[in-house]
């Protein structure tokens, strides 16, 4: 049974006598111990530093279950040096302590990230070979609420799975239990045993428990994909797409064989493709002593003030799919931004905004601005400039192992705005910055068995035209 993709990566050796197999491969959330993940200055990642413990956490989602045979992803146990200790510091710029809440990506070291992207890699390919067979039980069915013809589609598949199996508990949102469109009251007059078997979901059911689902079907657009990212920040069910939208770079299904793949894919499995996802953090200035009147936010990120705990602090992490975009919002100039790469500061910029883009979100907004086109499986980080001030700033493709730190500098004229996947739009007066970097919670989606070796080029093909022209003519030679 699959309820979600969590994985977890081992940071010991096996211990004496080994452990079973099926205790080695959960689902896909990368673990660390909350008591040996250090923090260092200014929320990078150390450039080497120890392995953390990482104890097994049990959960309902059992990847293992599905591979016949899976040794599990370990790492071995590495032993601290003075210079590794040297390099850590326990406060991500946060006065009031470490907390479990807080254990984000941004203060692993970067041996650690390292290792979890490493180790998601390693099991996306895994994935994308072979067929993941489910006991599906609890449906999570995602689409607009407030649009009138999804509805009646949503209807259409609500109705025909609860008809389709009595084992089957569909989700709706529960906009939808008094919506006259979906008429959830005669749907249930149908059979009396569709009251306990249709059920309703919430944003908070979603974030506190995502292992209730064992799979999301999305009926919509690419926006209705990003949504189900956004109701999943952390564990996230696999979600297969029916394309009912405009592009559908991220719906690989038709909806009008709804049955016939609905059948296929419960009977006879499914093939899951790992998305990177990004895991960006606000983090806001405080005050300070009179003695910090002039302040520089280069010298409190890589400078000597950056060992000092009351600098910054966090103020919501977000996991996207796409990209974080800084820009000047309703400010009628540019924006003024500094851009840190761990512990080293790459460059001022003058634009109208950042674009830091994963694989995926390459052919959203980093396109529009002039990035590149990014295949899905490539570990990277795309930062595209979106008119920038001088002609020499070219997009720039970086490792996910880097963390990125973009930020407002304190001489800043005006304020910058971040938006993360196009939601939760906040402003970033002079002094705050956004880190950026790998998450350790990817976005599983669902594969066609019959072409998913070529879905991307197929997808970018389609939806953008990509090298379309007109054959050219052949010459045909003249005989005298």
């Amino acid at each position: 049974m699959i309820r979600g993709l969590q994985v977890n990566l081992r940071s010991e050796s096996e211990p004496d006598g080994g452990t079973d197999a099926g205790e080695l491969q959960h689902a896909l959330e990368v673990v660390f111990d909350a008591e040996a993940a250090h923090r260092r200055k200014s929320s990078i990642v150390a450039a080497t530093g120890p392995r953390p413990k990482a104890h097994r956490m049990h959960t309902n989602c059992y990847v293992h279950s599905l591979l016949d045979k899976q040794d599990g992803i370990y790492t071995p146990r590495y032993a601290p040096n003075g210079e590794d200790v040297a390099q850590e510091h326990k406060a991500d710029k946060d006065p009031s302590g470490y907390s479990v809440s807080l254990a984000q990506s941004r203060i692993l070291t970067k041996k650690q990230i390292s290792d979890m992207a490493f180790g998601i890699r390693e099991l996306a390919k895994k994935l994308a070979h072979i067929r993941l067979r489910m006991d599906v039980r609890n449906v999570f069915v995602l689409t607009k609420a407030h649009d009138e013809s999804l509805i009646s589609k949503t209807r259409e598949v609500t109705e025909w799975l609860l008809k389709k199996d009595k084992a089957y508990t569909v989700y709706v949102e529960e906009t939808l239990k008094d919506n006259s469109a979906f008429d959830a009251s005669t749907l249930v007059d149908v059979d009396p045993s569709y009251q306990k078997r249709l059920k309703y979901w919430t944003n908070e059911l979603c974030h506190y428990k995502p292992e209730t689902f064992d799979i999301v079907l999305a009926l919509g657009g690419d926006g209705t994909v990003l949504y189900a990212s956004w109701l999943f920040q952390r564990i996230v069910p696999p979600v297969l797409a029916f394309s009912l939208g405009s592009l559908g770079f991220l719906t690989k299904f038709d909806y009008g064989a709804f049955p016939d793949i609905l059948t296929r894919a419960f009977k006879d499995g499914i093939t899951v493709s790992l998305r990177l996802r990004f895991e960006a953090t606000v983090m806001r200035k405080q005050q300070r002593g009179d003695k910090y009147k002039t302040r520089s936010l280069v010298e409190e990120l890589i400078g000597d003030e950056g060992d000092d705990d009351h600098t910054h602090r966090p103020d919501g992490t977000h996991n996207i799919l796409n990209d974080v975009v800084v820009d000047r919002g309703p400010n009628p100039t540019m924006s003024s931004l500094e851009i840190f790469g761990d512990d080293e500061h790459f460059t001022s910029v003058q634009a109208d905004g950042i674009c830091v883009a994963t694989p995926t979100g390459s052919t959203a907004y980093n396109l529009a601005a002039g990035g590149s086109l990014c295949h899905p499986d490539n570990p990277v980080i795309l930062l595209t400039a979106i008119c920038a001030h001088t002609l020499s700033f070219r997009p720039i493709i970086l490792p996910d192992t880097i963390v990125l730190r973009i930020g407002v500098p304190f001489d800043a004229r005006t304020s910058s705005w971040a938006s993360f996947d196009g939601r939760e739009r906040v402003e970033l007066c002079p002094g705050d910055y956004v880190t950026v970097s790998a998450s350790r919670y990817p976005f599983p989606g669902v594969l066609p068995l019959d072409r998913k070796s070529k879905d991307w080029i197929d997808s970018i093909s389609r939806t953008l035209n990509w090298n379309s022209r007109q054959r050219q003519k052949a010459f045909k030679e003249w005989k005298s």
